[in-house]
């Protein structure tokens, strides 16, 4: 594997994504209390017609039932990758696409099933809503998150779940998403420099123990000297490489496919800044 920085892309295996360069306002539907009855009534009938018209478009969409389902076709990794990057794109841009998930779409994805075309492992940190930041929809990204984007143990879902979408999905892009300022790495990191006592009295505790390999390697791969915000920044990049290591030594199924070329499993940050 090799590394780019290159800003705007999510070339491979690496890249710092876009940082985010217009906000999202996300409004309630709700009307106030104090509106009277009558007003709910009468919106009615636009609702029903703006719904109609969200169908009309849909059904006008490359996908067979307006939403990507098991009727449509598994997507190519290197296609799969396209698509991630035209969403960031779109995101940074602050031009997501005009849809919307209504009742036709959640009554096609309950019927004919789900087909995601990528799989994105990501941290839990609000801070990085995967469908948001690549501007997908439900149906199109199989999803797995916890703190740190992180792979410690064989046993965990997070193995079995990605075996699942590459297997029983045949989803062929798995993508490890880390991103800048990461708590989870942060806190892995000064346990891992910290010279007092270390015990786990809690499952954190085990997490944060557990990520810290990828912290004394960032300190070993930088200069004598580097300061601790240094190494855990250095260690977010580290810290994916870690993870596609542990999901591929811990799935005999997930490396058997990468070797036959049926999956890739690709790696990116995305800077928060």
């Amino acid at each position: 594997f090799g590394s780019s920085t290159h800003s705007g892309s999510i070339s491979a295996p690496f890249a710092f994504l876009p940082s985010i360069v217009a906000m999202f306002g996300i409004c309630s539907q709700k009307k106030l209390a104090t509106e009277p009855e009558e007003a709910q009534v009468q919106e009615e009938p636009q609702i029903q017609a703006r719904d109609s018209k969200r169908s009309l478009d849909r059904d006008q969409t490359i996908h067979q039932h307006g939403i990507r389902t098991q009727a449509d076709a598994s997507v190519p990794a290197e296609k799969a990758l396209e698509k991630l990057k035209e969403g960031n794109l779109r995101f940074v841009e602050g031009k997501p696409l005009d849809r919307s998930f209504d009742s036709s779409a959640r009554a096609a994805l309950a019927q004919f099933g789900q087909n995601p075309f990528a799989t994105i492992i990501g941290c839990a940190d609000s801070r990085c809503p995967l469908e948001i930041l690549f501007d997908v929809q439900p149906g199109d990204v199989f999803v797995l998150r916890n703190a740190g984007n992180t792979c410690t143990h064989a046993e965990g879902s997070l193995v079995g779940s990605v075996e699942y979408s590459v297997g029983h999905l045949h989803t062929q892009l798995v993508l490890v998403l880390g991103h800048t300022k990461c708590g989870a790495i942060a806190g892995a990191t000064g346990l891992a420099l910290s010279s007092s006592a270390k015990s786990e009295k809690s499952s954190l505790d085990k997490l944060l123990t557990g990520l810290g390999p990828v912290a004394l390697q960032a300190k070993a791969e930088l200069q004598p000297g580097a300061s601790t915000e240094e190494i855990a920044a250095h260690a977010v990049k580290v810290n994916v490489f870690h993870t596609i290591e542990k999901l591929l030594t811990y799935s005999k199924v997930i490396r058997e496919k990468v070797s036959n070329g049926e999956v890739v499993v690709q790696g990116a940050i995305y800077d928060i800044v």
